[in-house]
């Protein structure tokens, strides 16, 4: 796919995309909940698109292992006054979710993309994307639930890029029998969501094999702990593996990564291009 049909935006994908995250949660394993005001999201809002980014996703509910599940009036008090902002800034506009009301109500003020680590399983998900002509969906794998996805993840074969695959082909395969447009879909093998170091390496070294599925592959190893596991660092000094994972990310495929750091991000793409291109 050259390009990702987000709401208001067709996204050209012949250069990798750098997705800002927004976490407007107070218990976001990556952020320690700095962002959780609205003033405090809208201002980084403004910031991650000054520094670049081409998206920008927002969301409400944390989804760090052991995370408690906020309900949906919770959910909607947190993002709405920071996507209402996020609209007028000129970039495709992403809500993290997986509740169908909050889906619908996003997609109402203008937001372009689902992002959804629940793949539009929930009752009414589907649904409501569908409904919606052109937002733009991502689909992304998570074995179990937050709270209890990283007790003792495993996989049939212990073959943990078959599983995501089939698991991803079923999810695109759902969208478009609900009438989500092909150039609608992402797929996101979700690096840390019921997943050992060892998966989310072996998902790395085959990734490319996820390519076959026919969508944009959006990718997020920003600050994960597997990155922790290698440097030996907490998640306060994972900037330079942060960026070091998402140049090989796009080194295999990934058409747009999730992070945390814009501009460092924006910076080591734009001299991975120049040096691969010549």
């Amino acid at each position: 796919m050259t390009t990702w049909q987000t709401g208001r935006f067709r996204i050209a994908l012949a250069r990798p995309r750098v997705m800002g995250i927004v976490n407007v949660t107070p218990d976001s394993f990556s952020d320690g909940g700095r962002f959780a005001r609205a003033d405090a999201a809208r201002a980084h809002c403004d910031l991650l698109v000054a520094q670049g980014a081409d998206i920008l996703d927002i969301g409400g509910e944390s989804t760090r292992p052991g995370a408690r599940l906020p309900d949906t009036a919770e959910q909607l008090a947190r993002v709405l006054p920071v996507l209402r902002h996020a609209v007028t800034l000129g970039v495709p506009v992403s809500v993290d979710t997986a509740d169908p009301v909050v889906m619908g109500e996003a997609l109402a003020l203008g937001v372009d993309i689902i992002n959804d680590v629940r793949a539009l399983q929930a009752p009414g998900a589907l649904a409501v994307a569908a409904a919606h002509r052109t937002a733009g969906v991502c689909l992304m794998h998570m074995q179990g639930e937050p709270g209890s996805m990283q007790v003792a993840p495993h996989y049939d074969d212990d073959d943990v890029v078959a599983g995501v695959s089939a698991f991803l082909a079923a999810r695109r395969d759902a969208a478009l029998a609900a009438g989500i447009a092909r150039d609608r879909i992402a797929l996101d093998p979700g690096i840390g969501f019921g997943k050992t170091p060892a998966h989310n390496l072996a998902l790395a070294a085959r990734q490319r094999q996820l390519l076959e599925l026919g969508c944009p592959l959006l990718l997020g190893w920003s600050r994960k702990s597997t990155l922790g596991q290698i440097t030996g660092r907490p998640v306060g000094e994972r900037l330079a593996a942060s960026v070091a994972a998402a140049l090989a990310a796009v080194q295999q495929g990934a058409a747009i990564v999730r992070v945390h750091d814009v501009a460092e991000t924006v910076d080591a793409l734009k001299v991975w291009h120049a040096l691969t291109s010549v």
